[in-house]
């Protein structure tokens, strides 16, 4: 599967949650960053983008540009700690208590099988069926399947991403390629003027082509995310 380095965005305002540091609230006796670093301990560099009063020997802290300037500002900063041919990056919400390192091995063996045909970009939006393993365009709303045929262009994978039951991708759970990343980072912050506070990241992958993998592994699955009270509840349940 070779290396890749591992940028774990922690600095989201946890608005549903009273604006506590998410991030840091424990499951299973752990804080949950704690939990999705663990989860990607042999990457080199390991980057956490937001406040941490301590982190696992070796993670590098950086802050995005403003702070609390969203995922994609978050993204750009971890990023620009990675080396110039950094080839790939596993990009995880720090709220992803379940995610596991079979989990990360499992978008890392997706994204290197073999190219497959692709419809071309602004296809189809039709949902993703829990068993889709295809590439398809990043946009907005639902995951589209890839299809094949006349006049279908062939390109490898920007990166790879689970997508849950209902189909909608978990682009916070994905492995990507770095270059693909940073030239939509470029791209993205001509479009906007100069800034990516706000920026959602749906459009910071709009254009790039997604491998969209259903999680098949056992347990719980590792895209599950804690937005609420209720979810770090039901994250502590499965991690018992």
């Amino acid at each position: 599967m070779g290396t890749y380095a591992a940028v774990v965005l922690a600095g989201g305002a946890a608005r549903r949650m009273g604006g506590v540091d998410k991030p840091a609230l424990p499951v299973g006796g752990r804080p949950m960053r704690d939990r999705v670093l663990t989860a990607v301990t042999d990457a080199t560099p390991r980057v956490l983008v937001g406040a941490a009063d301590a982190v696992p020997a070796g993670v590098l802290v950086v802050r995005e540009d403003p702070p609390g300037g969203g995922p994609v500002a978050a993204a750009a900063a971890g990023l620009a700690l990675l080396d110039p041919d950094a080839g790939l990056v596993a990009l995880l919400a720090a709220d992803l208590p379940l995610l596991t390192r079979a989990a990360i091995g499992d978008l890392l063996n997706h994204l290197d099988e073999e190219n497959v045909d692709t419809e071309p970009a602004g296809g189809g939006s039709a949902p993703a069926s829990p068993a889709h393993s295809g590439l398809a365009p990043a946009h907005g709303g639902f995951a589209s399947p890839a299809r094949s045929g006349p006049g279908d262009g062939e390109r490898r994978p920007d990166g790879v991403c689970f997508v849950d039951g209902d189909g909608r991708r978990q682009s916070l759970c994905g492995v990507w390629r770095v270059a693909a990343l940073r030239a939509a980072v470029d791209r993205l912050t001509v479009e906007r003027g100069g800034s990516l506070a706000g920026a959602p990241v749906r459009a910071l992958l709009a254009g790039l082509v997604v491998r969209e993998v259903a999680w098949s592994g056992e347990g719980p699955p590792p895209w599950f995310d804690c937005d609420t009270d209720e979810d770090v509840r039901r994250a502590e349940e499965w991690a018992r």
